[in-house]
């Protein structure tokens, strides 16, 4: 007999079928006693003798049974006449089981027994929003003629300028673990315009936070051609509608596993300018922020309840950024030198992507590298790009585990990554 899975047991009915999984919970009763097995597509409860009582949560089997019409079973259905013993393939044990509604423990205790902890059926729901949300960003890019890239993660130089980088030693010469892939991403668009790549990246940042890691995953986009950032913001409010959509078509029972409402993207996404957002700050907070360089954590979150209340939209676009908090590829606004022509997108009061235009001549590139006391020497591969030609040009990155917290309400962005690396945290 050829296992199946639990979802398709409605196709068996009155049929004798063969099922593997986890022993997911135990409920004795005064007369019968259930087992609920547990696979990769759902839950089936199985009608059990004694025989069965002394498999512990987390135990693996094999059973045969006979697939019989129950309301009050987990689907309408349940497996009668098991297979007994139940065949036990290799196992491991925990402590406690994955039936609750979601898990108890701390979250350093689940980062620790991630390997069991994952089991929860909550916690492998947040890995299929995040594989839905990168699906969706692949198919609303991919439908705006964008090509997929994949790029180097060990390069000679530190992406961004700065010395937050991972050093490594590359047959005895110095390398770094890559910060992005800005840098040829820019060059890609020379080759094909519009290019986006998903990959990790990674950050020798020395806090701690709740919203940073070591290494996380990016979903990045760089586009030829554009009239300034605000051609950009049009494609990255595609992009996150793409994204919402695929979590919404794709992942359908994680998010009402989860009981998630789901963000509605505004055809046009209300924005702000930095300076503005500033001087609303001062009025909603009474705090002193003009002349700020960036948004504290809890403007951020002030300005996203501004949005909701506002513009009813969870998104918020704040743009003009001052460009001594912007690296040193980044355009000036043309009207006021001192603010970028950059944007951050702010989902549910937390900043979730960081865009702008780029600098598209050779000669800007080198006076910027200048003026942030940068050698040309080290860009020598990417700045051959512009000596040669390159349209004006933008682009976006969103930070996925980000995205998904925002998605789930996680106060804790280590709570939707898969084994999260942080400054105190390299295993499992």
């Amino acid at each position: 007999m050829q296992r199946i899975h639990i979802s398709r047991l409605p196709e068996h009915v009155g049929e004798r079928v063969e099922l593997a999984g986890w022993i997911h919970a135990r409920r004795a009763l005064s007369r019968v006693t259930f087992v609920v097995l547990r696979d990769a597509t759902g839950l089936a409860q199985i009608v059990v003798d004694e025989a069965a009582v002394e498999l512990q949560p987390e135990t693996v089997v094999d059973v045969e049974g006979d697939v019989v019409a129950s309301e009050q079973a987990p689907g309408g259905l349940e497996l009668h006449a098991p297979s007994s013993p139940f065949s036990r393939l290799p196992q491991g044990r925990r402590r406690s089981s994955c039936a609750g509604r979601s898990l108890k423990e701390q979250l350093p205790t689940i980062l620790d027994h991630a390997a069991v902890a994952l089991r929860h059926p909550r916690e492998r729901a947040k890995l299929e929003l995040a594989a839905a949300t990168i699906d969706g960003f692949r198919s609303a890019l991919d439908g705006l003629g964008f090509t997929e890239i994949q790029t180097p993660k060990l390069v000679a130089t530190a992406t961004e300028g700065g010395a937050n980088v991972f050093p490594v030693d590359y047959f005895g010469r110095a390398a770094y673990l890559a910060q992005s892939p800005q840098l040829y991403k820019q060059i890609m668009v020379g080759v094909l315009e519009r290019v986006y790549e998903t990959g990790p990246v990674f950050r020798a940042e020395p806090h701690e936070t709740a919203r940073h890691l070591a290494e996380y995953v990016s979903l990045d986009a760089e586009v030829g051609f554009v009239e300034d950032h605000r051609t950009v913001m049009g494609f990255a409010r595609e992009a996150v509608a793409g994204m919402v959509d695929g979590v919404r078509m794709r992942a359908a029972a994680a998010v009402d596993l989860l009981e998630l409402e789901l963000p509605e993207v505004p055809d046009q996404i209300p924005v702000v300018h930095f300076a503005d957002a500033q001087e609303l700050l001062e009025e909603l907070t009474g705090d002193a922020v003009v002349g700020e360089l960036d948004l504290a954590p809890a403007h951020e979150r002030a300005l996203g309840e501004w949005a909701a209340h506002e513009h009813g939209s969870d998104f918020l676009f704040v743009e003009g950024y001052p460009m001594a908090k912007r690296p040193f590829y980044t355009h000036r606004d043309r009207a006021t030198p001192a603010f970028s022509a950059s944007f951050d997108l702010l989902f549910r009061g937390l900043e979730s992507m960081t865009g702008g235009q780029r600098l598209h001549l050779y000669g800007d590139y080198v006076a910027a590298l200048a003026a942030r006391g940068l050698s040309p020497e080290p860009f020598a591969g990417y700045l051959e790009a512009f000596r040669f030609g390159m349209p004006p040009h933008g682009g976006f990155a969103i930070g996925l585990e980000r995205f998904v917290a925002r998605l789930v309400g996680a106060s804790n962005v280590r709570e939707t990554t898969l084994f999260p690396r942080d400054r105190s945290r390299l295993a499992p």
